[in-house]
């Protein structure tokens, strides 16, 4: 039977770590097909990176889906998908990378230096997956990174992010993850986001809550 993981969360480390304990657990299964189905604002530029590598490199077929907007990295862990599905009415944006410092971090010339090589070697990473996916050159990426491109479901399908636009997504009695932010707990779980996984082959299986993370880097 395949498996269909509804992802609807930032990615940060806490909902990356949740979505990869999922895949190895089916994994080790022996499920063949992962359907991802994904509405992210987006995130870290280190977790979106590794789910991406990760799916692409784990003995697995993997499709995946916008089922309402996929921004930012999520549009990098969207590109893992062999085959990519977008329901009609979504978006897709591509934005350049973005750092995050503590309000009291001290940062020497080397550390600047440090860290604009690394905030460089992302942009480049981002553009090169999207632009491997997409069959498009890594400097017409790059622009349109630096332009804030949004895509609807047609446009995206013609730059080559989409295969097929459907409504759609998964069959009658299918095996259903999620994996959601946990809005209710927010405030009785600082700091961080909390998240809450849950496993339906019917309604209403209990499920379980991750730990809560922080995590400071470059976003996308």
């Amino acid at each position: 039977m395949d498996t269909y993981i509804r992802f609807m969360a930032p990615v940060v480390p806490q909902s990356s770590t949740a979505l990869l304990k999922v895949i190895d657990h089916k994994i080790k299964e022996k499920k063949q097909n992962i359907h991802l189905m994904i509405s992210s604002p987006g995130g870290s530029v280190f977790h979106g990176l590794s789910i991406y590598n990760f799916l692409c490199g784990a003995p697995i077929n993997v499709t995946t889906y916008n089922f309402g907007s996929v921004d930012s990295i999520g549009v990098v862990i969207f590109c893992a998908g062999k085959k990519r599905i977008s329901v009609p009415h979504a978006r897709f944006l591509i934005h350049g990378v973005s750092m995050t410092l503590n309000a009291k971090q001290t940062l020497d010339e080397k550390d600047l230096e440090e860290r604009i090589k690394g905030l460089k070697i992302d942009y480049q990473n981002i553009s090169r997956v999207i632009a491997d996916t997409t069959k498009r050159d890594v400097d017409s990426i790059v622009a349109d990174m630096n332009n804030r491109t949004t895509l609807n479901p047609n446009e995206a399908k013609d730059y080559g992010l989409v295969h097929e636009i459907r409504s759609e997504l998964f069959p009658v009695g299918a095996d259903l993850i999620t994996i959601n932010e946990d809005v209710a707990t927010q405030q009785a779980m600082p700091p961080g986001f909390p998240f809450q996984i849950q496993h339906f082959t019917t309604p209403n299986v209990q499920g379980f809550t991750t730990s809560s993370l922080q995590d400071h880097g470059t976003y996308f």
